[in-house]
C-alpha cells in the first residue's frame, strides 16, 4: 500500500480522531483498514493503551452499525445497499448455526467479519451478547497487533 508523506503527516497529526475513524469504517463494508494506521501511531510514541482504546471503540461502533443495518434491514436491502451478496449473508448464517455465538470473536477477520455483524443482526442475536463478543475480539486483536509493534 502507497501512502504519500504528506498523508502519513496528516494521520500522524490527528492521530487518536484519525484512528478512530479509520477504526469504523474498517468495521464496516467498506473495503478500508485501520491497523496501518494503529501501527503507525505506536511507532510514532503515540500512547499503547489510548491506541488500542480507541481503535477498538471505533472499530466495535462500525460493527454495531452492521448489526443494526442486518436488524433493521431485509437481505435485499442489504444487498442493495451493502452490497453483500446472497451467498455472503447465506455464509455467515451458515457460520453462526454451526460455531454459535462465539463466531462473533472473529468479527475483526477480513472478508468473514462484516457479514458476520450483518448476519447477527438478521438473526436477531442478543445484542449484550453480540456487544461483548465482538468487543472482546476486536480488543484482543488490536492488543496482539500493539504487542507485536511495541516489540519492534
Amino acid at each position: 500500500m502507497f501512502v504519500s508523506e504528506s498523508a502519513l503527516r496528516i494521520f500522524i497529526e490527528y492521530g487518536y480522531g484519525a484512528l478512530f475513524i479509520a477504526s469504523f469504517l474498517a468495521a464496516t463494508i467498506l473495503p478500508f483498514s485501520s491497523e496501518f494506521l494503529l501501527s503507525l501511531l505506536l511507532l510514532n510514541n503515540y500512547n499503547a493503551v489510548n491506541v488500542v482504546a480507541i481503535g477498538t471503540a471505533g472499530n466495535v461502533l462500525g460493527a454495531v452499525v452492521n448489526y443494526g443495518l442486518g436488524h433493521q434491514g431485509n437481505k435485499l436491502v442489504l444487498q442493495r445497499w451493502l452490497r453483500l451478496s446472497s451467498e455472503e449473508i447465506h455464509h455467515a448464517e451458515k457460520r453462526f448455526k454451526k460455531y454459535g455465538l462465539f463466531s462473533l470473536c472473529f468479527a475483526w477477520v477480513p472478508i468473514i467479519g462484516d457479514p458476520l455483524t450483518v448476519a447477527a443482526g438478521l438473526l436477531k442475536i442478543n445484542f449484550s451478547a453480540f456487544l461483548a463478543l465482538v468487543t472482546a475480539g476486536k480488543f484482543l486483536r488490536y492488543v496482539i497487533i500493539a504487542i507485536s509493534i511495541q516489540s519492534l
